[in-house]
């Protein structure tokens, strides 16, 4: 029964995964026996989560794992990551932005920037993976989402709006695998304590209004390592009788 948990034999593709949860997942899905792929933006967080990985004790070839730096709004990018992935039985979407903006001063610009990360890019990169073969059956895929798109925020109108799209999504997609015991489910998380809470005034977000939304989780804000352990969740085979739903994390 415990080797359901397991994701030893396992290959997962993480997106978003130099900082916050991507990096927590990545981290505990190693641990958990798998093979990872990380794939991020920054080149020196990213290989600083790499080097990590490499000495986790669990693993019998810790050389199994690769790492992408790439821009995944960058088509040429996109394509050259999924070009050179193997076969693999999962992928994690934690790649994502927040910034709020009251909803008077969206502009066509924001809504694109938006979009661009938290919506095309996990709807491209899945349906280039598809195309290519390189996802195998009684896989499972992974959207991070938010409880803001049940619970609105002031200022959250583009970020729910691309998570709930994100969701809508990854309910057509457990649809349409079902067929190939392809699993698609998102996490619906409240506040983390990741770096884009860390420094609110780097991230767009005042001091008052983060207090104002810290009085909103009794159990405290979560942890990387809170959602990452629920990812693992969906990833093992101990979560495959369950597609096409939203899993609310927060703590209220």
């Amino acid at each position: 029964m415990m080797d359901d948990f397991s994701l030893t034999g396992k290959t997962i593709l993480i997106t978003g995964a130099s900082s916050g949860i991507g990096r927590q997942a990545a981290l505990l899905i190693a641990g958990s026996g798998a093979t990872v792929i990380v794939t991020g933006r920054n080149p020196e967080r990213l290989q600083d989560l790499f080097d990590q990985l490499v000495v986790t004790p669990h693993l019998s070839h810790v050389t199994r794992h690769l790492s992408f730096v790439a821009d995944l709004t960058v088509e040429a990018e996109l394509d050259h990551l999924v070009s050179n992935l193997p076969p693999i039985n999962g992928i994690v979407h934690c790649a994502g932005i927040v910034g709020p903006l009251p909803a008077k001063f969206i502009a066509q610009a924001d809504i694109d920037r938006m979009f661009a990360i938290n919506y095309c890019v996990p709807v491209n990169l899945t349906g280039k993976i598809l195309r290519k073969k390189k996802l195998t059956g009684n896989s499972s895929v992974i959207f991070m989402s938010t409880i803001a798109t049940k619970n609105p925020y002031f200022g959250g109108a583009l970020y729910s709006g691309s998570k709930a799209a994100l969701e809508a999504y990854s309910r057509t997609l457990a649809l349409e695998m079902v067929s190939k015991g392809i699993r698609s489910n998102c996490i619906m998380a409240g506040l983390v304590d990741t770096p884009m809470i860390e420094n609110p005034s780097e991230k767009n977000m005042q001091e008052e209004a983060l207090e104002r939304y810290l009085k909103r989780y009794p159990l405290g804000i979560g942890r990387p390592e809170d959602v990452a352990n629920a990812i693992v969740f969906f990833l093992s085979d101990a979560s495959k009788w369950i597609t096409g739903t939203s899993l609310i994390m927060g703590g209220e």
